[in-house]
Formats: structure tokens, C-alpha cells, sequence
């Protein structure tokens, strides 16, 4: 297995932290998206909510932990990119077809489904 460098790991547990953010305590959640999603620096996020860097560094830790551990045994996020992935070829199958009269309108309401489908931004 690839080794990931550290921002595709953040990334990762940006897109872990979507799906089961809201199964963290609210002070884990909280130091996560800053740590994670707004890139905040271990010190900065210390400052920011008067404590320790090195309290904000064992937060992290016991987050990433966890979120890996969710989707180890739940493996929401990887279902979700399989069938994120399944659509967009469903999609670019479908562009590929040369509609008659008869079957014009089916393939734009089929096309129409799959591309409100990827546009949802709610996980």
C-alpha cells in the first residue's frame, strides 16, 4: 500500500470527519474541523480555545483514530465513492447513446436522475 502524504491523509479525514462527525464528542468535532477542514495549526487551535498544544495534539490523534476506525468497520465513505464513481459511468454510458424519437425523453429524465444524484452535496 501507497504511503499518503499528509495533506491526502487531512484530506481523507476531512471526508471521514463528513461522514461520522457527528458520532465525535461536540469538543472533538469542533478541534477536528479546525484541525482538518480549515487547516488551523495545532498552536493556533490551542490559542484559540485556551489549552494546551499539547491537549489539541492528543485530540487529534484520538480523532483520526477513531474516524479510521469507523470506516474500517462501517466503510461509509468508501461505499459512497464506489457509488459515486458506479454514476459517473452510468452517465458517461449514457452520453454515449444515440437516442430515437421514442427514447429521447427517457434518456434525458435517466441523465437528469444521475446528474441531480451527483450534484447532491448532503452526505
Amino acid at each position: 500500500m501507497e504511503k499518503q502524504t499528509a495533506m491526502e491523509k487531512k484530506v481523507q479525514l476531512s471526508w471521514y470527519l463528513a461522514f461520522y462527525g457527528e458520532m465525535l464528542t461536540e469538543n472533538q468535532r469542533e478541534i477536528a474541523t479546525l484541525y482538518f477542514e480549515e487547516d488551523f495549526s495545532l498552536a493556533e487551535i490551542a490559542q484559540q480555545l485556551s489549552v494546551s498544544r499539547q491537549s489539541i495534539h492528543d485530540t487529534v490523534n484520538r480523532v483520526e483514530k477513531t474516524l479510521t476506525e469507523f470506516e474500517e468497520k462501517l466503510g461509509l465513505a468508501a461505499r459512497f465513492e464506489r457509488l459515486e464513481n458506479g454514476l459517473k459511468e452510468c452517465q458517461k454510458a449514457l452520453s454515449r447513446i444515440v437516442p430515437d424519437e421514442k427514447s429521447k425523453k427517457q434518456l434525458q429524465i435517466a441523465q437528469d436522475m444521475i446528474s441531480a444524484l451527483l450534484a447532491q452535496e448532503d452526505i
